[in-house]
């Protein structure tokens, strides 16, 4: 079997937590800021784990992680 290449730019937006979830940031915080509250920034900072419904793909296209 050939080795599976893994897809470079999910391997640099998510990482694997110790119990094999996958941890990723939030989007929406990059630009247009100033119409956002400061609560809605400050939740934007913190990660958050991905959606049960696409760890499935998200393993698939980084296999190594």
């Amino acid at each position: 079997m050939p080795k599976i290449k893994t897809n470079r730019s999910a391997a640099k937006r998510f990482k694997v937590t110790g119990t094999g979830k996958l941890k990723r940031n939030k989007a929406y915080k990059r630009h247009i800021l100033t119409k956002k509250s400061a609560k809605t920034k400050r939740n934007l900072r913190k990660a958050t784990m991905t959606d049960p419904t696409n760890v499935k793909v998200m393993k698939k296209i980084t296999p190594y992680l």
